[in-house]
């Protein structure tokens, strides 16, 4: 695979550092997480592929541990508040003195430096200081997160596993390893790229919720169906929506212009009036295999099953037997091929790494005494 022979250690957290972890072990690199001893493990449940070691970082021969571990490792994945990895002596400045090709993701909501670089926050407030939340939601309503995949998966996640994959290649060239800073607010902010270029071209000029792109257009959000079921529709070019308009049994000639933006709330219920007269599988039957721009909206289960999917293979049965999405993009030469082992259980490999890394029995056993480590061993099922 394209990552393989790199090996990343993980700190435990939540959410966007597990992610990005996962992302990286499903396209080869030997990914260890380093848990805290007692923990439940990653509640997040994206530990595909990797491996798991128990280890008190909080006591100094804890982090002696780790930072045997990152003489040899080529990312140190880390997802605490600025100053968290300084206080335990493991600050890039003393790891990559060690090992100067070490590359160091700090992966964090606000950032490295700011004032609100030592304060917590999620998903809702990372988007709501970069500008994105006061985007999102309809007319006349609060702003509200679209779940919480644009700040810490999207912005967070995902770009700090690009910048990784950056500066691995980057290293091919000097040698040297770096720091990344990521966070979840500037990420998000970068995701946005396009709001921020678009500002005076006339797209986003009216309030939330009443531009073409936010739900404001009558040819591009959702309607109900007969079935209490929904359509995605997203119509935009004249010649797709020309194609919606046959579809739903209009004539365009009799409606106002598609883009009368004051005609707009009454086309929304002309439209709307029309959906919930059929089924989602009768509207289905009508706009599938065409250009109309109109598509069920899917539930999880129903995405597994759609013949498109299926035709793909977009989703596995992982080996927890749970249904996942295929790792994403496909590459054509080192495509992913993600573990189908279940997720590892706390400490389950601790011996296991320690010795790849040359702790000899003795150190290990002293380790384990002191309860520095932890070791699970899984029991067979006879």
């Amino acid at each position: 695979m394209a990552l393989r022979g790199v090996c990343v250690v993980e700190l435990a957290g939540l959410a966007p550092g597990p992610f990005c972890g996962m992302i990286l072990a499903d396209f080869g690199a030997q990914v260890l997480r380093v848990d805290r001893p007692g923990s439940s493990g990653d509640v997040s449940r994206l530990s595909r592929g990797k491996r798991s070691l128990a280890l008190d970082l909080k006591r100094p021969e804890g982090a002696s541990v780790l930072r045997r571990l990152c003489e040899r490792a080529d990312v140190l994945l880390e997802p605490f508040r600025h100053g968290v990895m300084e206080k335990l002596q493991l600050g890039p400045e003393i790891l990559q003195q060690e090992n100067p090709k070490l590359i160091y993701a700090r992966l964090s909501g606000f950032g490295q430096s700011g004032k609100f670089s030592r304060v917590a926050g999620h998903d809702i407030n990372f988007l709501a200081l970069s500008g994105v939340l006061s985007k999102i939601g309809r007319s006349g309503e609060n702003p509200y997160a679209p779940l919480n995949l644009l700040g810490d998966f999207g912005g967070g996640g995902l770009m700090c596993a690009l910048g990784i994959v950056m500066a691995l290649f980057e290293r091919t060239h000097s040698g040297k390893g770096q720091v990344i800073d990521a966070n979840m607010v500037e990420g998000a902010a970068y995701l946005s790229s396009f709001l921020w270029k678009t500002q005076k071209t006339g797209l986003w000029e009216q309030p939330r919720g009443q531009n073409i792109l936010d739900g404001g257009a009558p040819y591009y959000t959702t309607y109900r169906t007969a079935d209490g079921q929904f359509m995605a529709v997203g119509a935009i070019e004249p010649q797709f929506y020309e194609l919606m308009i046959k579809g739903l049994g209009l004539k365009s000639d009799e409606l106002p212009p598609q883009m009368s933006m004051t005609d707009w709330p009454e086309m929304k219920k002309k439209f709307a009036d029309i959906f919930a007269k059929k089924t989602k599988a009768e509207w289905c039957q009508i706009f599938d295999g065409t250009d109309a721009c109109v598509t069920p909206v899917l539930t999880l289960e129903e995405v597994v099953h759609h013949d498109h999917s299926k035709e793909r293979g977009s989703f596995f049965m992982g080996g927890e037997q749970d249904v996942s999405p295929r790792p994403a993009p496909v590459l054509s030469d080192t495509p992913a091929i993600p573990s189908p082992k279940p997720d590892p259980l706390v400490g389950e490999h601790t011996e296991e790494i320690l010795k790849e890394f040359g702790f000899s029995q003795k150190e290990i056993d002293q380790l384990t005494s002191d309860k520095i480590i932890e070791s699970y061993k899984p029991k067979a099922n006879l």
